[in-house]
């Protein structure tokens, strides 16, 4: 079973708000896929059919650029995001093990969302720390340095308890 993310009604209708400024704007598609990305964190289905709609496109057209661009996410996030490096130095030292093993911990597989909505797993291919590694990112901008196997319930943990 995946995490399933309800979609705001008040960011849903400034998103269909929007749409109808852009109508018959030439290259719509790309600043509507931002602004998706930026009020609800992912590209929704439901919303990928009302652009579509809206802006007079195909729905495959909206998800080619979606999926062609690495900013934008077809899965909804939880609440924080870990992010484990699998860079040369990481991996060295065992970043594939970290990553294995929260994995395992969350129930979900990299690019997925822990079934409470907390948190989602993914992976980089350097996060530019090799001196410390092997390296964990939390939510962007925290990074957990020389990380072990017995670090990971308290990652995980941590994230539970905050918000």
């Amino acid at each position: 079973m995946s995490f399933c993310y309800k979609l705001d009604k008040d960011k849903f209708d400034e998103f269909s708000n929007y749409l109808d400024t852009m109508k018959g704007v030439k290259g719509a598609v790309m600043p509507a896929l931002q602004k998706c990305q930026n009020l609800f964190s992912y590209i929704p289905e439901a919303v990928v059919d009302l652009m579509a709609l809206k802006l007079g496109v195909s729905s495959s057209e909206i998800y080619g650029v979606a999926t062609f661009y690495s900013q934008f996410s077809l899965k909804a996030k939880g609440e924080h995001e870990i992010c484990v490096c699998l860079g040369t130095a990481c991996y060295v030292n065992g970043s594939d093990r970290i990553l294995k093993s929260l994995s395992d911990k969350l129930g979900v597989e990299v690019g997925d969302t822990s079934e409470d909505g907390k948190i989602t797993l993914t992976e980089a291919r350097c996060v530019g720390e090799c001196g410390k590694s092997p390296v964990v990112m939390i939510d962007g901008d925290e990074f957990r340095e020389n990380v072990e196997l017995s670090d990971i319930d308290d990652i995980i943990n941590k994230l539970r308890k905050v918000g």
